[in-house]
């Protein structure tokens, strides 16, 4: 008996689950690790901010934080012409790292998915963002006829990029006290 319970235990390892929250970016399908998203909303009403990036929709209050709003289609260059920014209801993955959290915003609802890691396959040198030290994509996933790029949020940003939203979140916040 304990054969089978140690073999029971093998096969339990080696397909060990990864669980990602999958949305839409363009026409290609994205993906981050659950414990990176702290949450998925509605997006709220967006404050602009002025002299930062285009990708930076700007900042906006989540349950009482003040974070910064991204868009990822503008981050990525994937917006083709010009096709406009929000098209009715769009949602926010609130993805909280060690010093902020940031709101991504996407256009359908962000849907759940458990897939072995044994799927998930390391991304190619040549598709990684040359302008940014950290490589931000994980792998690419292949799940029945799909192909899913996973993310990894907390390599996203480039440390002046985080320098410059947390100043900002915080005079931000300062000024909302007052």
């Amino acid at each position: 008996m304990q054969t089978e319970a140690s073999v029971s235990k093998k096969q339990v390892v080696q397909e060990a689950v990864i669980q990602l929250i999958i949305f839409k970016l363009g026409s290609e399908e994205y993906g981050v690790r659950i414990e990176q998203v702290k949450e998925v909303t509605i997006t709220p009403e967006i404050a602009q901010m002025p002299k930062t990036p285009a990708f930076v929709k700007g900042i906006a209050n989540l349950r009482g934080d003040i974070i910064a709003i991204i868009d990822l289609e503008e981050r990525f260059g994937l917006r083709r012409g010009h096709q406009p920014t929000t098209e009715g209801l769009s949602y926010t993955l609130a993805i909280e790292a060690k010093d902020y959290t940031i709101g991504i915003v996407v256009r359908e609802v962000p849907q759940p998915l458990s897939l072995p890691i044994s799927a998930i396959e390391k991304a190619p040198e040549f598709i990684q963002d040359n302008g940014i030290q950290e490589k931000y994509i994980e792998g690419i996933a292949r799940l029945e006829g799909r192909i899913i790029i996973v993310l990894d949020m907390m390599k996203l940003l480039t440390p002046a990029e985080i320098m410059q939203l947390n100043t900002r979140g915080e005079s931000s916040g300062a000024r909302s006290r007052t």
